[in-house]
């Protein structure tokens, strides 16, 4: 079986138009290039990109965090539909708690569709609990949001979990003939 290199790292400026394609394809449109600059620009903020094997311009998803004092609120989570229920969406969200780690983050926390029930079970299987319920959250149909937290990343037992989530994710992909290198 031929193994795949897929490759995590920090997005710069040059990936902008391939942020804003990707944005169209999983939001239709959330974000503008202005917003996505702002991230980029933000001493505060890690907007991490997974590429394609095939072409390293090709974008199949992305994740994005805000430092805000010792907590990593993760803004955004988008693997390409055309890549769902592969394990990317997983080897973002570990990529993601990991740079959270290495930055010195206590906790992790987001916000997330109440419907969205498959990205609940994902970050579910990452250790997330729900903390509260933002009413009327989302403005384009005025859906609540669920806040999520993962809490003690810096405990000494949390490297255990990330060394046990590498392995798994590990494991998943490679049964998608996918490899990841992170960078």
């Amino acid at each position: 079986m031929i193994s795949l290199d897929l490759e995590i790292k920090l997005l710069t400026a040059e990936h902008l138009s391939a942020l804003l394609e990707l944005d169209q394809a999983c939001f239709g449109g959330l974000w503008t290039m202005e917003g996505y600059q702002r991230e980029l620009d933000s001493p505060n903020s890690d907007l991490l990109g997974l590429f394609s094997p095939v072409s390293n311009s090709m974008l199949l998803g992305m994740g994005c965090f805000w430092s805000i004092l010792d907590e990593a609120h993760i803004t955004i989570l988008a693997v390409h539909p055309q890549y769902h229920r592969q394990g990317l969406g997983q080897a973002l969200l570990y990529s993601l708690i990991k740079t959270a780690c290495d930055r010195k983050m206590e906790r992790a926390t987001l916000e997330v569709r109440a419907s969205n029930l498959g990205a609940i079970s994902l970050y579910q299987k990452f250790g997330f609990k729900t903390a509260g319920r933002r009413r009327r959250y989302y403005q384009d149909n005025d859906e609540d949001a669920l806040i999520l937290w993962l809490p003690d990343l810096q405990h000494s037992k949390f490297q255990a979990t990330l060394d046990q989530w590498h392995s798994m994710i590990s494991d998943r992909l490679d049964k998608s003939s996918w490899h990841l290198i992170f960078k």
